[in-house]
């Protein structure tokens, strides 16, 4: 290229170089790619040069840069017959390629140029691959078709295997059809289109659709699906097997790859996979019911292939209620010493495959049910199950069975089964009745008569024992009222669950005296710390008292009776429902108070040990052991430590826990009595002059009465003194 110069040359010419002013032609087609652009051809001319595109794109017939661009020609749009009707044609940059259809070959290389492949002129192990061995292969142009023989089938599909098509499980004479009327008329007309089908030489007569054959099916099961028709377990077995039989026959002549229909009484939906070679991928149906995940490779199985996949989801809207038996299976579900009664507790579904073998599948299949309404329960489990037809087929009845089916999961709307075969299946739910050993039932009646005892001594002591009167008698006072009047309620009453009003103002009633026990142990923690730590002025004004026992504790229970009134009684006490978090309502308060007394324990125990430090020196460290492990018993059991035991009775099987948390608190009253009666001095003192009077004799009242001893004046004295004060620690 030469180079350029300032020079008076016009367009197009260039200096020659040598300095003279002569000009020369430039050949502008050296900068081939800035002249004229991409898929472009450029021609150097005196003194300018001109473009032209290369075949396969367009533009100006002659321009440069400045006035034209070459565009790619979309040959297989503009010309629709550019490969013919063998091959279909794909634009390139400036070309197009023909690639042949399906059935068709190019052999020479040349475009468009493709010729039929013969695909049954093969040798006889092809051929058997193609349409089986009882298939004969005709070849047509671009594809080819099997015809089978009698007995044999290809659906539709004329490009798959033959596969043997047996008819013979659709017998309007079994003993099942004979004993369900309606039933003969189902696999009469299955088995008239099994054998249309499987006829070559029939000419369309009995032949239908897989969409209508469908919608007469379930059109025939509408009656038979109806409330109290299926009396037995035979009639059971007898529908179900038939149905899934029909499914497997009718699936592969549905023209969708994906087919759904509903009625009053079912709800069905069908994936049905077509080709020479097996499908692959998940598969997911589902309904309002229940769902069904798996993949194809579970629904063709191991054997051969005969051109078809299918999978399909039946749910009965109402089977359940004829099904709601025959659990004579179903062992080793005892729970809690007792055995359970099962109730089905879904819908039936029945799900199927087309895969031959499905008793034994290598990968599980998981199936999602939906609970039916849930109903109040002491304690229930939920079991996947499948309906077991008899060793005879739909013949010879059926029972639930938990064989090969697990729960996978549950919560309270839904459960998910994996099951290692496909049949019918359902949810049964577990019931089990509450019912208490003979020996934890007689442990909590002895245990709450001597609470009752032990109580009523405690409010009489705490009412009239003068010597002990301030704000810790008051608190234990009302306690004791509280635990009282609750221990009654649920000796006599707990378990009258009739009439139904009546069990909700005992749960009300015991709700309200439960956490009025609470609300008084949490003032019993915040009395000892106050005395503990501020020890002046420790005393709490009775209204304030008043207002947290039993305000409290009447603000939760309104609120909880206004948003859940019928939270209050259940089928088996007069309690909380554990339904719809009701029982927080006690649980939570219960929580709270808990923590908090334990922060109070704590600080009261550790300015205890201090003081026992500092007060007494000399004393030695067993006295204080002891000192320190009676304090920390008596706190323990006012401020109801003992109710954490009860947290222990959520899990199965904790009968050693049932019978501490019931001894503990069925004997709560006769631990009040021993910590604050019993072990109190100054209670034991009244006890004794109250004894005393009783026993003593007239002579030595009289006596007594006009002595003037002066030690005796002293003492009495003395034990005035304590009218007034706070009962020692």
């Amino acid at each position: 290229m030469l180079r350029r110069s300032v020079s008076t040359c016009r367009l197009g010419y260039i200096t020659d170089g040598r300095g003279d002013g002569n000009c020369q032609d430039e050949n502008e087609c050296e900068e081939h790619q800035i002249r004229c652009g991409n898929h472009t051809r450029c021609f150097n001319t005196v003194g300018s040069y001109y473009c032209q595109c290369l075949p396969g794109f367009r533009g100006p017939e002659n321009f440069t840069v400045i006035n034209g661009r070459c565009e790619d020609i979309n040959e297989c749009m503009n010309n629709s017959d550019m490969c013919g009707a063998k091959a279909y044609c794909t634009n390139l940059i400036g070309n197009y390629s023909c690639t042949c259809r399906a059935g068709y070959i190019n052999l020479s290389g040349i475009r468009a140029d493709c010729t039929d492949i013969d695909e049954c002129k093969e040798d006889k192990t092809q051929k058997e691959n193609i349409c089986g061995m009882n298939g004969t292969c005709e070849n047509l142009d671009g594809s080819y078709k099997c015809k089978c023989p009698s007995g044999y089938t290809t659906y539709d599909n004329k490009k798959t295997k033959c596969s043997e098509l047996s008819c013979d499980h659709f017998k309007s004479n079994s003993e099942s059809a004979q004993s369900l009327a309606g039933l003969a008329d189902i696999l009469s007309l299955m088995r008239t289109s099994c054998v249309a089908l499987s006829n070559p030489d029939s000419a369309g007569e009995g032949k239908a659709n897989g969409e209508m054959l469908l919608e007469k099916l379930f059109t025939a099961t509408e009656d038979l699906l109806s409330p109290g028709r299926l009396s037995s377990s035979d009639d059971v077995s007898g529908l179900l097997v038939v149905v899934e039989d029909a499914m497997r026959f009718i699936g592969p002549q549905l023209k969708d790859n994906n087919t759904r229909m509903e009625t009053s009484e079912t709800e069905v939906e069908l994936a049905v996979r077509r080709g020479a070679t097996p499908p692959t991928g998940p598969i997911h149906l589902t309904n309002e019911n229940a769902s069904l995940d798996t993949d194809w490779t579970t629904a063709t199985g191991n054997g051969t292939y005969p051109g078809f996949a299918l999978a399909a989801l039946v749910s009965y809207k109402n089977l359940e209620k004829s099904v709601n038996r025959s659990f004579e299976q179903l062992k080793g579900y005892k729970k809690y010493g007792v055995d359970p009664t099962f109730q089905v507790f879904s819908k039936v579904v029945s799900a199927v495959v087309s895969n031959p073998s499905t008793q034994h599948l290598n990968q599980h299949v998981n199936l999602t049910f939906r609970h039916l309404k849930m109903e109040e329960r002491s304690s229930v489990s939920f079991i996947c199950a499948y309906w077991q037809a008899g060793p005879g087929g739909q013949d010879e009845g059926g029972v639930w069975s938990t064989d090969g089916c697990y729960n996978h999961s549950s919560n309270a709307t839904h459960t998910v089964c994996r099951c290692e075969h496909l049949s019918s299946f359902a949810v049964l739910m577990a019931l089990y009745p509450i019912k208490h050993p003979f020996g934890l039932l007689l442990v909590t009646k002895i245990g709450l008569i001597i609470s009752l005892l032990c109580l009523v001594l405690c409010i009489l002591t705490f009412k009239f024992c003068r010597s002990i009167q301030g704000t810790r008698t008051t608190i234990h006072l009302h306690l004791c009222v509280c635990l009282f009047v609750a221990d009654l309620l649920f000796l006599t009453a707990i378990s009258r669950t009739k009439p139904e009003a009546g069990c909700r103002v005992v749960a009300g009633s015991l709700h309200f005296l439960f956490l009025g026990v609470f609300s008084w142990m949490l003032l019993e923690g915040v009395q000892l710390y106050r005395m503990v730590v501020l020890v002046f002025n420790a005393t709490i004004r009775p209204l304030y008292l008043f207002a947290v026992g039993y305000g409290t504790p009447l603000v939760i229970v309104a609120i909880s009776a206004i948003s859940r009134p019928n939270g209050y009684g259940t089928d088996e006490h007069c309690w909380l429902s554990l339904e719809h978090g009701l029982i927080w309502s006690f649980f939570g308060p219960v929580c709270i108070i808990i923590i908090f007394n334990v922060f109070f324990f704590i600080i009261t125990v550790w300015k205890l040990a201090q003081k026992f430090s500092s007060l007494n020196p000399d004393l030695s460290k067993l006295h204080k052991i002891k000192a320190f492990t009676v304090t920390a018993i008596a706190q323990m059991c006012v401020l109801g430590l003992m109710w954490v035991s009860g947290a222990f009775l959520f899990q199965e099987g904790t009968t050693a826990a049932a019978y501490i948390f019931t001894i503990l608190n069925s004997l709560q009253g006769a631990l009040v009595f021993i910590m604050h009666c019993l072990l109190s001095k100054q209670v034991r003192d009244e006890y004794a002059n109250f004894l005393s009077c009783i026993c003593a004799q007239p002579k030595r009242k009289y006596s007594e009465f006009s002595s003037t001893n002066p030690s005796s004046s002293r003492s009495q004295g003395t034990r005035s003194g304590h009218h007034t004060g706070e009962s020692q620690i």
